[in-house]
């Protein structure tokens, strides 16, 4: 195991896992102390990065694009207080956070992780039950409804019909907006066949969020309305899943289907030469692209001609 304690948190990786736990220290926001420990399995990582200052550096995960259901509902709004995917770090502690990325890396070329999007969340987001007060009014998320109630801050065309309660079959999308300077903010759900115009100031399925302390928090209840909702990239996915999966996804009443009998070439195994060519190709790709360094490039080109 491979290990880094900071002010700002812990973060550790072993056996293909990352877990990242937020720190005391007054610096770490209030969505990283609420959200707590995060689990990240080294398949639903893109890469991983160290920027070195003068005063503190910082340690920056990157996902992979739809693995993480707060990523996509923050849409990169995320202040670096409450970003749970970034480490303060030390100067002093330069050569770990080093040390942790070259694992980190290595990891993920010996596993060859792809680094493009995936189709279905690989983090369960936030859990449930959660609830929030903030702006004008309070959020309750059970994993089945979404509770609306308001404040006596709340405009009467909102409050006048009361509290409301959503199933979560009943919303299509859900958006969250920080306050921005004098640009307010919301967190509002999008309701299946209830188009509306309105602002979130007059919109009965819309919290208004004004930058207050707990506001951030609004983005947790996103994250966890969207975790369940359909993934944005399922609908690409499902025609061509097929099988117990699709069946799964429609309801049991469709037959099954008959799967196609693999070809004598596919359960074959493969030629060990043809494969580290195969790797070596994939390694200057890497390379050329990016993603590897110059030194990460000639170690694993090195480690791969050792076997041949």
């Amino acid at each position: 195991m491979v290990e880094i304690i900071q002010k700002d948190g812990t973060w550790s990786f072993e056996t293909n896992v990352l877990r990242l736990t937020p720190g005391r220290d007054r610096s770490v926001g209030l969505l990283r102390r609420t959200l707590g420990e995060l689990v990240i399995p080294l398949e639903a990582l893109a890469g991983i990065s160290l920027e070195q200052g003068k005063k503190s550096g910082r340690l920056r995960l990157r996902l992979r694009e739809g693995s993480d259901p707060l990523l996509h509902a923050a849409r990169g709004r995320l202040t670096e207080s409450n970003d749970p995917y970034q480490l303060t770090v030390e100067p002093a502690r330069y050569g770990v956070a080093e040390y942790f990325v070259q694992e980190v890396r290595n990891a993920l070329l010996l596993e060859q992780v792809p680094s493009d999007p995936v189709t279905e969340y690989l983090l369960p987001g936030p859990s449930v039950p959660l609830s929030v007060s903030a702006g004008d009014g309070s959020v309750s998320f059970d994993g089945e409804h979404v509770r609306l109630e308001w404040n006596w801050k709340t405009e009467e065309v909102k409050s006048a019909a009361g509290a409301r309660t959503l199933a979560l079959r009943e919303i299509t999308a859900v958006e969250w907006q920080p306050s921005a300077g004098l640009e307010e903010g919301h967190l509002r759900f999008i309701v299946r066949n209830a188009p509306t115009e309105a602002s979130p100031k007059h919109d009965p399925n819309a919290v208004e969020l004004w930058g207050f302390k707990k506001d951030p928090l609004m983005a947790l209840v996103a994250a966890a309305v969207q975790a369940r909702l359909p993934h944005p990239a399922a609908g690409d996915s499902v025609p061509a899943l097929g099988g117990d999966t699709a069946r799964g996804r429609a309801g049991h009443d469709r037959p099954a289907e008959p799967e196609a009998a693999p070809s004598p070439s596919s359960s074959a195994p493969e030629d060990e030469h043809d494969a580290l060519l195969r790797r070596l190709r994939e390694l200057g790709e890497l390379h050329r692209s990016g993603v590897l360094t110059d030194e990460e490039f000639a170690l694993a080109k090195q480690a791969v001609l050792k076997r041949m």
